[in-house]
C-alpha cells in the first residue's frame, strides 16, 4: 500500500499569528493583530488542506 505525504498548513498559522502580534504592537493593539493573524493563518492552512485533499483523490 502506498502512503502519500500530506502538506503542512500549520506553518501559516504560526507565522501569521506571530506577525499579527508584532503588527498589533506597532499599532498599539496586539489583540487585534493576533485575531487578524489568526484569521489569515487559519484561512491559508485550510486552503492548503483543501488543495492537498483535492490532489490526493
Amino acid at each position: 500500500m502506498i502512503q502519500r505525504t500530506t502538506k503542512a498548513g500549520g506553518c501559516f498559522l504560526t507565522v501569521f499569528l506571530l506577525a499579527g502580534f508584532v503588527a498589533g504592537l506597532a499599532i498599539k493593539d496586539p489583540m487585534k493583530g493576533v485575531l487578524i493573524g489568526l484569521a489569515i493563518g487559519a484561512t491559508l492552512a485550510a486552503a492548503t488542506w483543501l488543495i492537498d485533499l483535492r490532489r490526493g483523490s
